[in-house]
């Protein structure tokens, strides 16, 4: 098993539900592979870089997981057929990647994270 990370978007004229059930039946593809998901964010409607399909926003998802890399492929298929993924991108993760999104859950990068105060000034 690798691990990978796969971040896509979807059309922005999906209701908030319609969403959430079309990430919950990638995810459970997934699971159904008997991959071992480790992380899913929804970072929410985003601006895209440049238009797709005469639209400029989506819904950016991301899953982390760890799975053999047929399922990969049996994924990517889903994707392609479904019209409300606009598109997908997955990679698999080496160590670094790993440590680097293990920091990310953690909250290391945060930027709204307090910084420490200040000694008072004597």
């Amino acid at each position: 098993m690798k691990n990978y990370e796969t971040v896509f978007i979807l059309n922005p004229v999906l209701s908030e539900e319609q969403m959430k059930d079309t990430v919950k039946k990638f995810i459970q593809v997934l699971t159904d592979g008997k991959a071992e998901v480790i992380n899913e964010e929804q970072w929410g409607l985003r601006k895209l870089a440049y238009p797709i399909q005469h639209k400029s926003t989506g819904f950016y998802n991301l899953v982390e997981f760890k799975a053999d890399p047929q399922l990969v492929d049996k994924l990517e298929t889903e994707f392609r057929r479904d019209e409300a993924v606009m598109r997908f991108l997955t990679t698999a993760l080496d160590k670094h990647a790993l440590e680097y999104n293990e920091k990310r859950r953690k909250g290391a990068f945060r930027k709204d994270k307090k910084k420490p105060k200040e000694e008072a000034a004597s």
